[in-house]
């Protein structure tokens, strides 16, 4: 897969909240588009030449009403129970198409981990923080920014905890 980075105003609206963002607090990131997309975690490692573990999905999840966000790696699945405790909350689940943009204004498969204005809280696995770069999505299926593990935690708020299991087959 071949990336091409866009300069700034070229970007669709969603894309550029997180280029904004991304600008805003002078972070040294890389935003780049897949023109083909990348609708799993194993094509954006394919797309950007990384492990799987250094890819991030963004999943809304709803704990005891309210929307929070999680961040794990894409060898990883989130898990619901370790979610919910973190909380200190009865559950936890993953949330609905039509909460996934209510939560945080961007579509189911191209959620980004900043901006997001209706989430309660952002919750980041630990492991992410082995890597020196991570890919997240950036506001659309066909975008991606490499972003150092500690910029997204300032940049999305959020909490290292462990909150995944190894992922099954």
């Amino acid at each position: 897969m071949v990336a091409r980075t866009l300069e700034p105003m070229e970007w669709p609206e969603p894309v550029e909240r997180v280029a904004s963002a991304l600008r805003a607090a002078a972070v040294d990131a890389r935003l780049e588009e897949f023109p083909q997309g990348t609708p799993t975690a194993e094509d954006a490692a394919e797309a950007v030449g990384a492990d799987l573990s250094q890819i991030v999905k963004s999943l809304v999840f709803v704990v005891d009403g309210v929307f929070a966000l999680v961040l794990v790696p894409g060898d990883r699945r989130a898990d619901p129970a370790k979610i919910a405790a973190a909380f200190g909350a009865a559950e936890a689940r993953i949330a609905k198409p039509d909460e996934v943009v209510a939560a945080t204004g961007f579509e189911p498969g191209a959620v980004a981990p900043f901006p997001v204005a209706n989430v309660s809280r952002v919750l980041l696995d630990r492991s992410l923080l082995a890597h020196e770069e991570v890919w997240i999505g950036a506001g659309s299926a066909q975008h991606l920014a490499g972003i150092a593990p500690l910029d997204l935690i300032r940049l999305a708020s959020a909490t290292p905890v462990d909150v995944t299991r190894a992922a099954s087959g």
